[in-house]
């Protein structure tokens, strides 16, 4: 096989897959918003889409100010903000609406945006309950396996808040729970916790654990110590489920009876350790938090942003793609084929990594998109002045790109830079527009550079006396 055959095998494989990604897109915004809304709330919306931001879908924006008068002499702010932005994330989370931005803004203010959710009283008593940590015994009795299969068959046994309702609880025998773990499935417990959160002390990564995986230590207070030694005591070999929130974070075996001290293992990877980690220091919020702002923006206007967006961008893109035809004729076609590519790439990748659209966002898109349109046009200028120079055709397209690359490279770089510098100190919609136009330029080098020259080769392959330039 020939390097353009590998090429061409190449372009192939991402344009398939970018249309694999592309399609539940397709799928879940073709329905109307009431079956988003209840696909949502029993947590059946796909991974791996783009999700659109409050200014596109409507919702509530939340400013929050820890209080850090309240905290502990033992804990830093760092570790306060990270634990109050779990026990917020642990909160919402149960609404199924995905992709929440939380950002630190400053020292101790977080900012909420909440797509979605208009209602900003319902908001605020959703972020304002106190988690609940607790550790209770997994029972795996016959009755209580009975019991999960009969929930399993029932449609929507859960509340919001991860509780059974009355129908669905009035299947439980005396003296267990039901509840469900971060996948979904149900699990049997006892109906009391003998330990909660407020028995904690603290909760460590250890990164050489057991195997070599991560481990997580945690530790209790005096009191705590005496109650954590006599129910593991009392229940070796049995799985301990930690619960945060109505949901069984992770169910470990107990090997020993734990006072003080006690250990977490599994097939950790670091980012979920240090996620375990504060999700047991996540009984509560650190210290109150209280909101100093809070907008709502309707899902009307929304809508007319995403109309306004899609038309302007529509626009954009035919009238560029006019112009390079006009111009530049067949080169010019073959510029706007790979623009097309361009869109289509960007969009794939940004569902890949689940990225929350914005206004912003989308003007990220179009700067990109203006950048590889800048790419071709350096390309094709080199490609005329070699052409007004007598050159053959074949050294006419090698020449071009090889010339053109250097400017090509600079111009993206220097932008690249400047979209990294602008993602890693913004907030909110700047970051938006510093990720779409990042990935835009990625995939605009290689829609410019590397899909064109494969069809200008292509195309030299059947041996053309002349390509309109």
């Amino acid at each position: 096989m020939n390097k353009l055959a590998i090429k061409w095998c190449l372009i192939l494989i991402i344009l398939l897959g970018a249309g694999a990604l592309l399609y539940p897109n397709y799928e879940w915004y073709s329905k109307t918003p009431a079956e988003r809304e209840k696909l949502e709330a029993s947590k059946e919306r796909p991974k791996r889409i783009l999700n659109l931001g409050l200014d596109l879908r409507g919702g509530s924006s939340l400013l929050l100010e820890l209080d850090t008068s309240k905290l502990s002499a033992k804990e830093t702010l760092n570790d306060a903000m990270a634990r109050a932005m779990e026990v917020i994330r642990s909160r919402i989370d149960q609404y199924g609406v995905g992709e929440i931005p939380i950002t630190r803004q400053g020292d101790k203010w977080i900012s909420v945006q909440l797509p979605g959710i208009a209602n900003p009283e319902q908001a605020e008593a959703l972020i304002g309950k106190t988690a609940m940590l607790e550790f209770r015994i997994v029972k795996d009795t016959p009755e209580a396996q009975e019991a999960i299969n009969k929930i399993n068959e029932m449609e929507d046994p859960f509340n919001i808040d991860g509780t059974l309702k009355p129908a669905a609880q009035k299947l439980v025998p005396a003296g267990l729970s039901i509840m469900r773990d971060k996948k979904g499935y149900l699990l049997a417990l006892s109906d009391t916790a003998q330990v909660t959160g407020a028995d904690l002390e603290d909760a460590r990564v250890s990164p050489a654990g057991e195997y070599g995986y991560p481990e997580v230590n945690f530790q209790f207070s005096g009191e705590g110590s005496k109650k954590f030694g006599n129910l593991t005591g009392n229940n070796i070999n049995k799985q301990l489920a930690i619960v945060l929130d109505n949901t069984v974070q992770s169910a470990p075996t107990i090997q020993s009876r734990i006072t003080r001290d006690g250990r977490i293992t599994g097939e950790f990877t670091m980012d979920e350790a240090r996620q375990l980690a504060i999700v047991l220091r996540a009984g509560a919020l650190p210290a109150p938090v209280k909101i100093i702002e809070k907008r709502v923006i309707g899902p009307s206007l929304g809508e007319d942003s995403i109309r306004s967006g899609l038309k302007a961008s529509l626009y954009a893109f035919l009238f560029i793609v006019l112009f390079m035809s006009i111009y530049y004729r067949f080169s010019g076609v073959i510029s706007s084929v790979a623009l097309f590519l361009n869109l289509v790439f960007l969009l794939a990748l940004m569902s890949y990594f689940s990225t929350t659209l914005t206004l912003p966002g989308i003007a990220g898109i179009i700067l990109s998109l203006a950048m590889a349109v800048d790419a071709n046009v350096l390309i094709l200028e080199r490609m005329r002045e070699e052409r007004s120079a007598g050159q053959p055709l074949v050294v006419v397209v090698k020449e071009g790109y090889d010339k053109a690359w250097s400017a090509i490279f600079d111009s993206n770089l220097t932008t690249w830079i400047a979209s990294l510098l602008l993602f890693q100190f913004g907030t909110g919609p700047v970051k938006g527009f510093a990720l779409t136009l990042t990935l835009g330029l990625l995939v605009g080098v290689f829609t410019s550079v590397f899909v064109t020259r494969a069809i200008y080769e292509l195309i030299l392959t059947n041996n053309p006396k002349d390509i309109s330039i």
